[in-house]
């Protein structure tokens, strides 16, 4: 019998056993969809799909976040299944992809729930001054080229990864980095000298 082994927040070291053949079924199937094999994949992720669910559900508690994040590694580990070593063990690479998207999600979605606290007052402006900066950071959004403008969109409104930002547009990691911090730039000289 053959054990895997991964950190949980509740037992670091948990173990679950894990015959030969189970494992060496698994490390097939992923050596087909290596090699283009969709049904492999779609038998693969049916059989890991419950495993991974429970993982994530440990780490994220809202039942539609929980749902995000298991189809987010699902595509993860589809996107990377050519990094996969056939001579390596499969759950420790598996675990890792959705530890890695569980992580990222977390921040994600912290990153949101930061910016949208609400105040403890209502603010003294009237009304009309809120509607103007919003017009006033609609109008300086149209003002960027709109590559800026649409990387810009991506990330920091609509809250999209890196790498998904990169799969949408085509557009390096790198570069993404620079039209969204060239968009920033951009608007805060905008939002503060006009």
């Amino acid at each position: 019998m053959k054990f895997r082994w991964f950190n949980a927040p509740d037992n670091p070291f948990e173990v679950f056993p894990m015959s030969e053949q189970i494992d060496h079924a698994r490390r097939q199937l992923m050596e087909q969809a290596q090699n283009g094999d969709r049904e492999a994949f779609r038998a693969l992720v049916k059989d890991i799909g419950p495993a991974l669910t429970r993982f994530l559900r440990r780490r994220i508690a809202d039942p539609h976040e929980l749902e995000d994040a298991c189809q987010e590694t699902l595509l993860a580990i589809y996107e990377s299944r050519h990094t996969y070593e056939p001579s390596r063990p499969l759950e420790p690479w598996i675990f890792a992809i959705a530890r890695h998207v569980g992580a990222n999600h977390f921040r994600r979605n912290w990153f949101r729930a930061r910016w949208q606290e609400l105040p403890n007052e209502m603010p003294d402006a009237g009304a009309e001054d809120s509607g103007n900066l919003l017009v006033e950071c609609r109008e300086a959004l149209l003002q960027l080229p709109r590559i800026q403008r649409e990387a810009f969109t991506m990330m920091k409104i609509q809250g999209l990864s890196l790498a998904e930002a990169s799969a949408l547009t085509g557009a390096s990691v790198g570069t993404l980095k620079v039209r969204v911090h060239r968009a920033y730039e951009s608007l805060r000289k905008s939002l503060l000298l006009g």
